[in-house]
């Protein structure tokens, strides 16, 4: 039996995702009282065979004392050998605030209280930071459409397979600030910088001329090998820790050049020894699977073969 808990900031798209899952044949239950879960899940074992795959969606709107239990709910499922997957979705709070601004939605908290609504997306945070440390994936919707959205629950969470680490390089920019769902983080501004020559500007990481530049240079060799080489070592550990997702960002100044190279290099050459390796680029609005088929023209290191 699959059970995947949606919980996270309201505005940040949680009714989406539970629409999402719903529209792929999962059986959907919004806002169920995370005392129930227990009682839910002996309901659908007795119809198993049409409740093999469902969702609830749990957020602040539970009584404090609930939120608080919810680690021990939690264990208790999972030692009933219940397949839990944990979705924790968020934004960041000024792009909250912008969505309740242009919808004119009351949030959940400031209805029966005198909060402020910056007051409640603040309060709504730290009540739900035990479902936060549990979350096995993290999505920050503050630059996702409702369609990226659906797509990134579709991939991600109604394809993943138990005991199957999803493994997510992302590029960004620091100027747009380090991507929320970011489980490791590598600064990759101390690199040779493309953006400086004219002829180079408006091209990417993943153009041959940026490939070039870059490849022309050892730090950029020497920084990729310590990449891989920390993740070659630790990755294992993460597994073992029964980790379900786990998202390696890669940043540089404007996420349009250096991220994007490393990412694209670092994918390619773990995909050659993982399967479910993604690769998605925040400020280019790419977002796509790593077969392992393209490994065929890499050599071990994602050196073009020549």
């Amino acid at each position: 039996m699959q059970l995947v808990i949606i919980s996270g900031r309201s505005g940040s798209g949680k009714s989406i995702a539970l629409q999402a899952l719903e529209d792929l044949g999962f059986y959907a239950i919004d806002n169920l009282p995370a005392m129930l879960l227990s009682s839910l899940v002996d309901e659908l074992q007795r119809d198993a065979t049409r409740r093999s795959s469902s969702a609830v969606s749990i957020d602040a709107r539970n009584l404090p004392h609930a939120l608080e239990r919810f680690p021990t709910l939690l264990a208790d499922l999972q030692a009933r050998g219940i397949q839990c997957q944990v979705v924790y979705l968020t934004a960041e709070s000024k792009i909250l605030l912008e969505r309740y601004s242009a919808t004119r939605r009351r949030h959940p908290l400031t209805r029966d209280s005198q909060m402020t609504l910056a007051e409640a997306i603040d309060s709504e945070e730290a009540a739900l930071a035990e479902i936060l440390d549990l979350a096995d994936l993290v999505i920050d919707t503050s630059r996702l459409s409702v369609h990226d959205l659906r797509g990134r629950i579709a991939e991600q969470v109604a394809q993943h397979r138990d005991r199957q680490m999803t493994l997510t390089f992302e590029s960004f920019g620091f100027k747009g600030g380090v991507p929320l769902d970011a489980d490791t983080v590598f600064d990759a501004r101390c690199l040779p910088n493309p953006y400086w020559d004219p002829r180079l500007r408006q091209s990417t990481g993943r153009d041959p001329e940026i490939i070039e530049f870059l490849e022309g240079y050892e730090d950029v060799d020497r920084l990729a090998g310590d990449i891989i080489d920390w993740l070659t070592r630790w990755l294992p550990a993460y597994q073992a820790s029964h980790r379900s997702y786990m998202t390696v960002a890669i940043g540089c100044t404007g996420g349009q050049h250096r991220s994007v190279y490393l990412a694209e290099r670092l994918a390619r050459h773990f995909a050659a020894h993982h399967s479910g390796v993604r690769l998605r680029h925040r400020e280019l609005g790419i977002h796509t699977a790593v077969p392992q088929a393209l490994q065929d023209s890499r050599d071990a290191d994602g050196h073009a073969q020549t």
